[in-house]
């Protein structure tokens, strides 16, 4: 099956105007596909218009022109096909705390239609290490416990597309560690994810691709690996033969900061120069160099400097 899981063109979305504030354009001619079977990363500062997107998507937010179809079911065309073909796990946490978790499961899966000898309630708390609680109350429940049983919600229904919005807000260390877990062996299935996260290393680590939306525009789209490649600064950390007194100089240093007493940090652009020209510029400052390492440029690089140029 070739075609995309989420195919999303010219998508526009303006709000009306509120009092004497002129009409907010949060998206604006918005077009990527989601491939079938990947972990997609959706990206952006806030108020990009991410969560605008997926409102659409979920038939929250009616949009302004453009359109989008969700497992080859057009959003306007098959409301009904596409709503049942995507989980969403939302920023805020939403659901009844007078409930148990079983209940919340068992509601959400009759509200999708799902017949009750088809429902997976007890799979889905198991799947999210919340079999245990299965019978207290939902408000009794831990900030992460609530985030994994939001999750379980949004698949009641087994979408093929489950789209997380900012999944991991609050969630400690091993919490998240078992949220990513589960996403993965869910993937592994063949779910396709669709993930929004201001923790970029989670993008760079999780994700197959990446979409970065800034002021509602689409800035960028590519495979992961391809995008950090971009990035064109480098950082490389000199340790040097005696103590700094003045910091060199040099036309292929981007930038240069001392680190304690004998460590050089220098950033350059790696499409200039390389490591060679930059060590040698330090040897001709008088200098012995001692140790040498560099740090790779990384998503949250590429991140900034994509949005800063969008925003010049």
């Amino acid at each position: 099956m070739t075609e995309a899981a989420i195919a999303i063109t010219n998508l526009c979305k303006t709000y009306a105007p509120v009092g004497m504030a002129a009409p907010k354009r949060a998206l604006d001619g918005v077009t990527f596909d989601v491939p079938r079977g990947q972990i997609f990363g959706l990206l952006g500062p806030n108020g990009a218009g991410k969560s605008t997107l997926i409102n659409i998507l979920a038939g929250l937010v009616n949009k302004t022109d453009g359109s989008a179809a969700i497992w080859g079911f057009d959003i306007d065309g098959h409301p009904r096909n596409a709503k049942a073909s995507i989980g969403i796990v939302n920023q805020e946490i939403l659901f009844d705390p007078f409930f148990s978790p079983f209940e919340t499961l068992e509601i959400q899966a009759g509200l999708y239609g799902v017949p009750k000898a088809k429902r997976r309630t007890m799979e889905l708390l198991r799947a999210v290490h919340l079999e245990d609680k299965a019978h207290a109350y939902a408000r009794t429940l831990s900030g992460g416990m609530k985030r994994r049983l939001m999750v379980a919600k949004a698949m009641v229904h087994s979408p093929p597309v489950l789209v997380l919005d900012e999944p991991t807000a609050g969630v400690d260390i091993e919490l998240r560690q078992q949220l990513w877990t589960y996403v993965r062996s869910l993937n592994a299935a063949g779910v396709t994810v669709i993930l929004t996260t201001h923790y970029l290393e989670e993008a760079e680590e999780l994700c197959d691709r990446i979409a970065i939306i800034n002021n509602g525009r689409l800035i960028a789209n590519e495979p992961t690996r391809e995008l950090v490649g971009k990035a064109q600064e480098k950082i490389v950390a000199v340790t040097v033969d005696r103590d700094v007194g003045m910091v060199p100089a040099n036309a292929c240093f981007q930038k240069i900061a001392l680190k304690g007493t004998r460590t050089l940090e220098i950033t350059y652009a790696k499409d200039r120069v390389n490591a060679g020209e930059v060590l040698a510029a330090v040897q001709s400052g008088g200098f012995g160099i001692v140790d040498v390492s560099t740090k790779e440029p990384d998503l949250e690089d590429v991140f900034l400097s994509l949005t800063r140029a969008a925003n010049a």
